[in-house]
Formats: C-alpha cells, structure tokens, sequence
C-alpha cells in the first residue's frame, strides 16, 4: 500500500441520505463528505456517488455538494455492485459515507477483493450506533483498507505545499 496519488484515486461517497438526517453522527459525516467532495474537485480525482434506494431515504443532502452530479441509485447495499458503478480505471478508491458498518463495509471489501486499494477516512463515515460504527472500522482495517482521516487523504493526495490546490484544500480543512 501505497500513498494515495490524484491520478490513480477516485472518491465513492456512500448514501449520505436525507433519511439518516435524524442519526447524531450526521451533520459531522455530511461535512466531511463535503470536504472530500469539494477536495476531490480541486484535485480532479472523480466523484461517484451512491443513494440506497433514495424513494425511501430521499436524496444525497445538498450539504454533500453534489450539485447536479447524479448519484448511482442502488438497492444493493455494496456500491460496487451497483448498475452503472465505476471507477474509471482508477486503482485507489476513497470510501466515506453511511452506514460504517452495511454499505460502506461491504463496498470497502468488494473493492479489496477486486485488488484495489482502499482508504477510509473515519471522520467521514458513521453508522447510527456507535458500536456498529466501531466494528465496522475494525473489519475494514482487518480487511486491509487504511484507515485515515479527511486531513490526511487530503493532503496526501495534494503532495505538496505551496501550490494553487494546497491553498484551496487548505481553505477547507481550516
């Protein structure tokens, strides 16, 4: 495993729903999300997000800023086997959304087991348990996902300071 590199990484945000407004953790994951969404685009790393059966959950909150990007509907709860998912041919996916322990998982270890690389950053992931939120990062780590946070994914795929992306991401992680 490697460090993350802009040309090799794509970001999947998971079903960051209105119906899971109501979960404590979901202000905080929304913004974080947000935060990878917004830094992805900086980067030019691609975005692909996912919405579990959104007549039921609603849409992806407008906080995620997704703009008119669509989101991928799926039933399935691995987004990777969702109709239409795709990585475009990039090595190293970034997951973050909801819930840690049931989509966001099993999205993560499809991924490994296609031979990918996976990061999770664990600010922008949640469960509405605490506890499936914790066990849920733990299978991921014992999957081999590196674990991480917004900051660190970040700037590893930033690299350096001193550039024109380095000052915008830095405005969002300030």
């Amino acid at each position: 495993m490697g460090l993350l590199a802009r040309e090799d990484a794509a970001l999947v945000v998971v079903d960051v729903q209105e119906g899971f407004r109501p979960y404590d953790s979901f202000e905080g994951v929304a913004r974080s999300c947000a935060k990878l969404v917004e830094g992805a685009r900086i980067l030019g790393v691609p975005v692909i997000a996912t919405e579990q059966y959104p007549k039921g959950l609603g849409p992806t909150a407008p906080e995620v800023g997704l703009g008119e990007q669509p989101a991928i509907e799926k039933t399935v709860f691995s987004a990777a086997r969702a109709e239409g998912f795709d990585l475009h041919g990039r090595r190293q996916a970034i997951v973050c959304g909801i819930e840690t322990h049931v989509c966001v998982s099993q999205t993560v270890l499809d991924l490994l087991a296609e031979g990918l690389e996976v990061h999770v950053p664990a600010d922008a992931v949640a469960s509405r348990h605490r506890s499936d939120y914790e066990l849920g990062l733990r299978r991921m780590d014992d999957a081999g996902a590196q674990l991480g946070s917004v900051e660190s994914v970040l700037f590893e795929l930033l690299g350096r300071a001193g550039t024109p992306e380095f000052k915008a991401v830095q405005k969002l992680i300030l």
